[in-house]
């Protein structure tokens, strides 16, 4: 359940490049799978600089609440503002309708540096 094509976090956030060069991401299956039933997600707002590694939202499960980090640097130019009505997207569809926030990449080139998906299935069999 991690797509070949996308890249990784170790905090288990997914990003992927689209056709324009903005760099969108969500949580992984691992991480939805962990959390139990999302009830609630905190996203940052449209125009936001976000700092890779830093906290940048909140997803909450019926389980516990976890930050969000963001996995590079970059400006909010979009939110999944579908997860206000129904957050289980992220349950239901992590890698794609329950995508989360879509950046402008400040570096794109920091998309390189995260997990392919072998490293990240290695890291989560660790645990």
């Amino acid at each position: 359940m991690t797509p070949d094509e996308l890249s990784y976090t170790s905090d288990h956030e997914w990003v992927r490049l689209n056709e324009s060069g903005n760099a969108v991401f969500g949580i992984t299956f691992y991480a939805q799978d962990s959390l139990g039933d999302i009830v609630y997600v905190s996203l940052p707002a449209v125009g936001d600089e976000l700092i890779a590694g830093t906290s940048c939202g909140e997803v909450e499960s019926t389980k516990s609440v976890s930050d969000l980090f963001a996995p590079i640097d970059g400006t909010v130019i979009s939110v999944n503002s579908e997860l206000e009505a129904n957050p289980e997207l992220v349950n239901s569809s992590p890698y794609s309708q329950g995508w989360l926030v879509e950046v402008e990449p400040d570096i794109p080139q920091q998309i390189d540096e995260l997990l392919s998906s072998i490293d990240y299935n290695a890291l989560i069999n660790q645990a």
